[in-house]
């Protein structure tokens, strides 16, 4: 069975394919240099629809014409707060655009505009080079340096120095901890339940913010803020991966890169910290097979996010405790505990 990977590295080689969602322009070219918030490629972006009723918003009579009063025609391009329609006389009332647009069509009253979304932008999402241009649709980026993969983000780029608030991996996160000699770093925290930590980190503001985990509460106020927060764990009271903390805590007041990316298993998106590293390290797997030796992450209760070492891969299908029958492993936990696991709830840590 094929087992996914979820890497914690000190020195790899990183290669990522940066694409947009639809053809576009790609804005950089074989062999240059960029950073994490550098724009690489654009897309239009499609509008919006939205139907105005002139007759209904200016309260015009059915018996009445309408149209005539409607000062805009199809193909024209419209800013907003333009004049739609407007009624004459001394008390004249008047309809304007929501949105900057253009009118597809006139008619019965009504008034059907196509909103003018701004251009979609794809960022690097690290510093790295240009290896190789996907015309029309990206780049492939490489680097050299630390590679940690992350549970969750909340689809923000930046970048900025390494800072460790986080004495212990099993440290909470609290609002005392930061002072304004924090501005512009990539903060390195344990959990986090207090929502006016989170503020005071916007206030500040910081520049990224590294979770060991965190309230499932706290998902629609981080999604508010302008920038990347990665829970490396997911949700609930978890420490930071006493081996991430090594990484991390040895590679302080490096320029280090967040890409909080919407984890994707379709296109292999997934939140990650990178901080480039003068050395050179080999190209990572992003899948391997399941086997004896390896150190793996338990998803799924009773032992969700526990680490472990996969013992044995029991033959044929094994019966758990909601009598289902899959393929599964035994794993012994960092407290000696050995339980069985689906196969399906296991990722290799590398």
């Amino acid at each position: 069975m094929i087992a996914p990977v979820t890497h914690i590295l000190p020195l790899t080689n990183i290669r990522r394919a940066r694409r947009l969602p639809v053809p576009g322009r790609v804005l950089v070219k074989v062999g240059q240099k960029v950073n994490t918030t550098d724009i690489i490629a654009d897309a239009p972006s499609n509008g919006q629809h939205y139907i105005v009723d002139v007759r209904r918003v200016l309260g015009i009579p059915r018996n009445e014409k309408v149209d005539q009063l409607i000062q805009r025609k199809p193909g024209e391009r419209i800013q907003k707060g333009d004049v739609i329609a407007e009624t004459s006389g001394m008390f004249s009332r008047v309809v304007r655009s929501q949105a900057d647009g253009s009118v597809l069509m006139v008619g019965g009253g009504l008034v059907l505009i196509e909103t003018q979304n701004p251009p979609f932008v794809l960022k690097a999402g690290f510093s790295g080079v240009v290896s190789e241009v996907l015309p029309e649709r990206g780049v492939i980026l490489e680097t050299q340096g630390v590679l940690i993969q992350g549970a969750w983000g909340n689809n923000r780029v930046d970048q900025g120095v390494l800072l460790s608030l986080a004495h212990t991996p099993g440290e909470e996160f609290v609002r005392t901890q930061l002072d304004v000699s924090m501005r512009g770093a990539v903060v390195l925290a344990g959990y986090c339940f207090q929502a006016d930590a989170l503020q005071a980190a916007a206030e500040l503001p910081l520049r990224g913010l590294i979770l060991g985990s965190m309230s499932a509460d706290l998902i629609s106020l981080v999604n508010k803020l302008n920038f990347p927060v990665i829970s490396l764990a997911g949700f609930g009271h978890m420490p930071i991966d006493s081996d991430v903390y090594k990484i991390l805590t040895t590679n302080e007041k490096r320029d280090t890169s967040l890409n909080a990316a919407v984890w994707n298993p379709q296109t292999g998106d997934r939140p990650e910290v990178i901080i480039p590293l003068p050395s050179v390290g080999n190209v990572a797997p992003e899948t391997d097979i399941f086997k004896p030796g390896q150190t793996v992450r338990i998803q799924g209760a009773p032992y969700n996010e526990f680490i472990g070492v996969l013992v044995q891969i029991k033959p044929g299908l094994s019966g758990l405790a909601n009598g289902v029958r899959t393929p599964a492993a035994l794993v012994q936990l960092e407290n000696e505990e050995q339980v069985t696991i689906p196969l399906a709830n296991l990722e290799v840590l590398e």
